[in-house]
This record gives structure tokens, C-alpha cells and sequence, in this order.
């Protein structure tokens, strides 16, 4: 799975849920009730999309003019309109998306799944963060945290800058037969170590945490060099535009590790990058021109290489964004200023691949895109239907805890959406 994380909420009302009931009510007074995370800045003036709409692909799936890469592959994804979280602000929706639970402090997806099915390829991380440059999202580490499952199943850091990861070269003093024989001994005495303390599972971890260093000194040097791709796979990525070309070669570097047995790669935006609460006219564009081209070439390049049925692709956020403007520091008649609050009530995400369907808009928000209100996803859903597609029963992937067992999914009410499966 590869699962490119928009940290701060997507605007679903400006990209992928048009309301046409938002352009008859713009600027009057919102007819209802809305939850606010900012009251101070809160106002209820219905604010209409200021980005046009169009129909993509046989699917006629809607898209804004501000993702036209992504519409380009409407007949490859599936749009769930109706996620919902319900805990109105970042923190707690990143846990309840990636932990199972507003609590902090859980192990996040990534390290369930490495932890449910480990990793085809022993010469690399089961699970790889690859974070922005521009910072760590909201809640930092606790993003790719393996909690209080055995410190194996973290996520391991690629940086976002070279070298992207640290010390591959060994000193000249111990390159080649020298370092074989050096890693040999202190593997013979890590092991003798750790059969006079079975069950210590955080030795254990470390032990194979320096073992997968070793072995990553030659493969994880292959998999970051992109020089190995073609012109036409840069271009495809967005490699030759400075806009696109950071987000892009995380895409890329993402395919070329799923494509040697890596189990789970999280691709982060920065910190709030998308938490757009005032001057939302110049920074939503500028947020989607960053991610759209690579993020549509990420399943097409999946798709060409025949990876797309085997690996799951997201794309979204924690939340959406309210139907009325925030912060009306410009006045009345300026709205270059203004933005949108949280919404975590009603928002949208995509997913490709895997087992998806393909081309398939599943659930609504009310006229507003307010509510959830038909075909309702929540995260334990989602959460659900994943593990249903790895091949894992949620009620059986557990880990025992101070004697109990514990799990990803926290909810009784948890459902396997099968209209969402192919």
C-alpha cells in the first residue's frame, strides 16, 4: 500500500463533492447548524467554490480545475464522498485514520500490516515514511509509530533530502571482507545475547534493526536512484518542473519500493499544508499544483508495470473543509483573504487499486457537503475493508497487551464496505 497523506484537510467542496446548492446561497447566511473548530474566526456566510468543475472519464467522475491530473484517472480510482471521522480537529482525525482511535499513542496502520504480513523483501523496511521537506506533519513521529507493538514494526525515515538515508557507506577501513567478517561476529554474539533472553522482544527488534542495516548498504542505494528511470518516467512524474519535483521523485522512489516486496509507504505533505483557514485562493492551488501530476502518475506507472491489482493507493486527509468562509480579515467585498474551517463530518478521500473498483463514486454529503449522509464510511470502515483486502480477519489480527487483546479496529459497529470492492 502506498498512502500519500494530505496533512491539514483538502477542501473536498473546491476539489471532488461540487454542490451547486453553494452557488444559490453564496454569501447569505448558512440554514443550519455547523460545528466549528475556530469560533473566533467563525462567521455562517456561505462562500461557493470559486473553482469550475468538469466531468472525467467514461465514469463522468466531477474533478476541479485544480486537479485535472487526477481527473485524468477518474476511471481508475474510487471516490468515497462520505468519510467521516468526527473529531474536529487534526490531531485526534490523524489518530482516528491511522491509529483507529482520537487517542495518541496506538500503532499506526503501516505497522499493523507489517506487523499482519511482514515484507517480501528482508534487504529493506517492511514500512517506509517518506516526510516532506518542508517539516513533519501534525503529531510528528507518532505518524509512523509502531506504538506499543514490537519497535520492529515502525516506520523507518527515508529523508527528503540527499542523502536520503544516512551512513549506506560503510568507513573505507572495513569495506568488503573486513566488514563480512566484523558482521558475522557480532551477529554470532547478538544471537547467543538474545537466547539468554527469550521473549525480549525490543532486543530482538534492535538486533534485526542493525542486521536490515547492513543488508540496505547495497539494495536501499539501488531502489533511491532514480538516475535508473527513464526521461519519459521523469517527465511523467513531474521530475523537470520545479513545482513537481519534489513530491514526484517521493512518488517514484514509492514505486521502486513497492516494487522490491515493501510492504507499506506513507508519502507526507508538511505540517498544515493543507489547513487552509485564511488565503485559501492562493494556497489551495498552490497545494494541489504540488501533489496533482505526481500523485495521477503514481497509478498510471503502478498500472504500466502491472503493480496497480496488487497495491493499494490513497490519497487524502484527516478532513475536509466547512461550506461558509472563515475569517473575513479583508472586509466584506475581499475575499482573497478568506478561508474554510475544519469538517470532519463529511469529507472525501480516493483510493485505486488493490481491489477497488475502478471509476466508482460511492456515497454523498448532504447539499452542502456539511454531513455524511449517504453510504456513511468511517474510519473503522475503512479501516475494515483494508485489512479485508490484505487477507486479514480484523477480528484476528491482534496483539496481546498487559493481557488483553488489542487491535487497529476499536468499534463493534466495524463494517467490510463491500460496495467499494471491485
Amino acid at each position: 500500500m502506498i498512502s500519500m497523506v494530505m496533512q491539514g484537510g483538502p477542501s473536498h467542496i473546491d476539489l471532488f463533492d461540487p454542490k451547486p446548492a453553494l452557488d444559490k446561497l453564496d454569501g447569505k447566511s448558512f440554514p443550519g447548524e455547523l460545528k466549528f473548530d475556530d469560533a473566533a474566526g467563525a462567521t455562517k456566510e456561505v462562500w461557493q467554490t470559486p473553482w469550475k468543475f468538469s466531468k472525467y472519464g467514461q465514469s463522468g467522475m466531477d474533478f476541479s480545475e485544480l486537479v485535472p491530473h487526477m481527473g485524468s484517472i477518474a476511471d481508475e480510482i474510487t471516490m468515497i464522498r462520505s468519510m467521516h471521522t468526527g473529531v474536529n480537529n487534526h490531531g485526534q482525525s490523524i489518530n482516528a485514520l491511522n491509529n483507529g482511535s482520537a487517542l495518541s499513542g496506538r500503532p499506526s496502520l503501516g505497522s499493523w500490516l507489517t506487523y499482519g504480513l511482514g515484507s517480501e523483501n528482508q534487504n529493506l523496511p517492511a514500512y517506509v515514511a517518506l516526510t516532506d521537506p518542508r517539516g513533519l506533519p501534525v503529531l510528528g513521529v507518532d505518524n509512523f509509530t509502531n506504538g506499543w507493538l514490537p519497535s520492529l514494526y515502525q516506520g523507518t525515515v527515508i529523508r527528503p533530502k540527499e542523502p536520503r538515508i544516512l551512513n549506506l557507506d560503510p568507513p573505507m577501513s572495513l569495506k568488503g571482507p573486513a566488514q563480512d567478517r566484523y558482521l558475522a561476529f557480532v551477529e554470532k554474539m547478538n544471537r547467543k545475547h538474545y537466547e539468554q533472553r527469550p521473549g525480549e522482544t525490543e532486543l530482538d527488534a534492535r538486533i534485526q534493526s542493525f542486521e536490515l542495516a547492513a543488508r540496505m548498504q547495497t539494495e536501499a542505494k539501488d531502489v533511491l536512484d532514480l538516475s535508473q528511470e527513464s526521461e519519459a518516467t521523469h517527465k511523467m512524474y513531474g521530475l523537470d518542473k520545479p513545482e513537481t519535483k519534489e513530491f514526484g521523485s517521493r512518488c517514484l522512489i514509492a514505486r521502486r519500493l513497492i516494487e522490491r516486496g515493501v510492504r507499506f509507504v506513507n508519502i507526507y505533505t508538511g505540517n498544515q499544508t493543507w489547513d487552509h483557514h485564511h488565503t485559501m485562493a492562493k494556497n489551495l492551488p498552490k497545494a494541489c499544483q504540488y501533489v496533482d501530476q505526481p500523485a495521477a502518475a503514481l497509478v498510471l506507472d503502478l498500472k504500466q508495470r502491472g503493480l496497480l491489482d496488487t497495491t493499494v493507493v490513497h490519497w487524502g486527509g484527516e478532513m475536509g473543509r466547512l461550506p461558509v468562509i472563515q475569517n473575513r480579515a479583508g472586509g466584506k467585498n475581499d475575499r482573497s483573504k478568506v478561508g474554510r474551517d475544519h469538517n470532519t463530518y463529511g469529507f472525501s478521500m480516493w483510493v485505486a487499486g488493490g481491489g477497488f473498483k475502478k471509476g466508482y463514486t460511492h456515497g454523498s454529503t448532504d447539499e452542502f457537503g456539511h454531513r455524511a449522509e449517504e453510504n456513511v464510511v468511517n474510519h473503522f470502515d475503512y479501516h475494515a475493508t483494508l485489512l479485508h483486502l490484505f487477507g486479514l480477519d480484523p477480528g484476528e489480527l491482534v496483539f496481546k497487551r498487559n493481557g488483553t487483546d488489542q487491535s487497529l479496529i476499536t468499534n463493534s459497529d466495524a463494517r467490510i464496505v463491500t460496495d467499494l470492492l471491485a
